[in-house]
């Protein structure tokens, strides 16, 4: 049966600048956020959907904000610190809402960050789950048509009945720009929950995480015009290839493609 309307919750995280550690809106996040959004747009036929935004964690983020500039007119904050269990306050709230369609992000990018929450939440709710999507094509008769990402730029078209659950891959379309205006207008409900302590993040201990190296690949060249590519080419940063040392390397490739060409003769 198809609803009358269709109800779509986000849930929404503070996110942080990869290079800079300032906070943000989550890049996944947003783009789920995105995906409800114009999913009317998208659609071969519009529906009438009601979208809101879920966040469980402090109110005073700033980078909050930067979803209500994406143009939602409030979003909704379970009110709780690091130390609580989100997964405590947002099984309760969710199931009496009972949205038809639940987006997160893949992964947080500030905090614990496991990716394990959408399938824990699937699990508490009893709604299916289905990873990475890209894009929800249909919604027709009970039933959404899902595009799910895959290496190397491939999709793969899932069939899912109503309601579900569904994390937002960085394939999906890019999140629109952020209105300042709209940003300092959007409305922060607060509401403050019974919370839980989470006890497994007590006993863990957090430090710094180290970069490890990695182990470069040599190229090999078994053409002379591959040498010559070798010898000649610009050194290229991030490929993590090694170019084996060889001072006459440049000058006897272009003796072996002469010689090949038939241009000279050993």
């Amino acid at each position: 049966m198809q609803p009358d309307t269709l109800n779509i919750a986000v849930l929404i995280s503070q996110g942080q600048h990869p290079v800079s550690g300032r906070a943000r809106r989550a890049h996944q996040d947003a783009c789920a956020l995105e995906l409800a959004m114009s999913l009317n747009e998208s659609l071969p036929q519009p529906l009438n959907s009601k979208v809101s935004a879920i966040h469980a964690g402090d109110p005073k983020q700033e980078a909050l904000r930067d979803y209500l500039g994406m143009g939602i007119d409030g979003l909704t904050v379970l009110n709780q610190t690091e130390e609580d269990d989100a997964l405590a306050v947002l099984t309760p709230y969710l199931s009496e809402q009972q949205p038809d369609i639940l987006l997160t992000g893949v992964r947080a990018e500030y905090g614990e960050g496991s990716g394990l929450l959408p399938y824990l939440l699937a699990e508490r709710l009893g709604w299916p789950l289905v990873t990475g999507i890209a894009a929800i094509e249909s919604i027709e008769h009970g039933e959404a048509s899902l595009l799910q990402a895959l290496p190397r730029g491939q999709r793969r078209r899932i069939k899912v009945k109503l309601p579900f659950v569904a994390s937002v891959e960085s394939a999906a379309a890019e999140p629109r720009q952020i209105a300042f205006a709209k940003a300092r207008r959007g409305n922060i409900i607060r509401l403050t929950p019974t919370t839980e302590v989470d006890q497994e993040r007590t006993e863990w201990t957090l430090s710094a995480a180290k970069s490890r190296p990695k182990r470069l690949k040599v190229s090999t060249a078994k053409t002379a015009a591959d040498r010559l590519k070798q010898a000649t080419a610009k050194a290229q940063g991030g490929k993590g290839q090694i170019i084996r040392d060889d001072p006459q390397a440049a000058a006897k490739a272009i003796y072996d493609l002469l010689v090949e060409e038939g241009v000279l003769r050993k």
